[in-house]
C-alpha cells in the first residue's frame, strides 16, 4: 500500500511564494517518477512538473522559470517551490507517484489547496 501525504498549501498574494511537500510511504520502488498536477475549478487536471528518480525534470510552459521541482530520495519526498505566484495558479495541487515497473501503478495524494489573491 502506497500513501502520499501533501502539505504546504495555503493563501498567498500575487507575487508571493509557497513550497509544497509530498511524502511517500509504503511499497515504493526506487525507479519512479514523482510529480505535481493541479486542477482549477471547472478545468481538467493538468501537469505542473515531474521529476524522475534520477533527477530529470519536466515543467509545464506556464510555470517554467517560476516553479522548481526537487526530491529527496532518502526521504521519498518531492517538493515544489513556487515563486512569483499568479492568480491563475490558484488550484488544488495533487502529488503523483508513478512506479516504472510492471504493472506501473499510479498513486495520487489527497490534494492541497493553493489560492493566490490579486
Amino acid at each position: 500500500q502506497v500513501q502520499l501525504v501533501e502539505s504546504g498549501g495555503g493563501l498567498v498574494q500575487a507575487g508571493g511564494s509557497l513550497r509544497l511537500s509530498c511524502a511517500a510511504s509504503g511499497s515504493i520502488f526506487s525507479t519512479n517518477v514523482m510529480g505535481w498536477y493541479r486542477q482549477a475549478p471547472g478545468k481538467q487536471r493538468e501537469l505542473v512538473a515531474t521529476i524522475t528518480s534520477g533527477g530529470t525534470t519536466n515543467y509545464a510552459d506556464s510555470v517554467k522559470g517560476r516553479f522548481t521541482i526537487s526530491r529527496d530520495n532518502a526521504k521519498n519526498t518531492v517538493y515544489l517551490q513556487m515563486n512569483s505566484l499568479k492568480p491563475e495558479d490558484t488550484a488544488v495541487y495533487y502529488c503523483q507517484l508513478r512506479i516504472l515497473y510492471y504493472p506501473a501503478p499510479i498513486y495520487w495524494g489527497q490534494g492541497t489547496q493553493v489560492t493566490v489573491s490579486s
